[in-house]
């Protein structure tokens, strides 16, 4: 399958569960592939430790190499060898400036790029699921993903300006596309129980697209660890772990 993981703002925990999920169907023996199209803030290769590369994501959405040239391996021991693959975005500020700048036509062509890589990494390279980390909002960038996806994770957190720019964000892009959607409440804080994030996402899930919704508490300790990206394969019993492995366990089987 094809995720999208996508949201309204910056900051609701996008790119934890991004890795999360990928690392997740990797340890499952799947071969993954997770890319970082928030290209405008790239941080995969900040979590991931991963500070150079010969190519960058950035030019196989420019049309100067293959995918292939982009992707590496970046854990390469246990269940995980020769598993999850990351195709990092440029972090550099002159790349940020420049994919910042890209107009509607280069765009167009990105898209173009994004759809081929079904046949690309399924049949041509033997991946089993591709992992898209967006960027927030309504950027060209994630607008392609989340068109190119079999199904969107749209993650928000309980903040009321959050959750209202979703509520439009799902009805002005994902109704359009009539688009599969998943609805993650993130980063829930202690004094609101769950009961009342449910609430909330009974408000912003009645559409016939949406597939599955659910809660996170927030825990401080995951983006403090030393493998952030590995805290849902190595702590059970937390609700992020256990919610991260339901979905993982979703794609796999193609239940969505």
């Amino acid at each position: 399958m094809i995720v999208a993981v996508h949201s309204y703002k910056g900051g609701t925990g996008k790119t934890l569960i991004s890795a999360n999920l990928a690392t997740l169907l990797a340890a499952k023996g799947r071969k993954t592939c997770l890319l970082d199209m928030d290209f405008r803030a790239p941080s995969l290769h900040a979590l991931l430790n991963y500070d150079q590369s010969e190519y960058w994501l950035n030019d196989y959405m420019n049309g100067a190499c293959r995918l292939d040239k982009v992707l590496r391996n970046v854990y390469c021991e246990g269940a995980l060898k020769e598993k999850l693959f990351v195709g990092f975005a440029n972090p550099s500020t002159e790349a940020i400036r420049e994919m910042s700048a890209k107009d509607r036509k280069w765009e167009m062509q990105a898209l173009t790029r994004l759809l081929s890589l079904r046949t690309y990494l399924f049949d041509g390279l033997g991946f089993d699921h591709l992992i898209l980390d967006t960027s927030p909002g309504l950027q060209y960038s994630s607008i392609n993903a989340v068109i190119a996806a079999d199904i969107a994770l749209v993650v928000t957190t309980s903040d009321k300006s959050d959750m209202e720019g979703t509520l439009l964000m799902l009805h002005d892009l994902y109704e359009h596309f009539n688009k599969k959607k998943a609805l993650i409440l993130n980063k829930i804080p202690s004094g609101l129980p769950t009961s009342e994030g449910r609430k909330k996402l009974e408000i912003m899930g009645c559409s016939p697209t949406m597939v599955f919704s659910s809660c996170i508490a927030c825990s401080c300790d995951i983006p403090l660890s030393e493998n952030p990206c590995f805290w849902a394969c190595e702590k059970q019993g937390y609700p992020f772990s256990g919610t991260m492995q339901k979905i993982a366990s979703l794609i796999d089987a193609h239940q969505f």
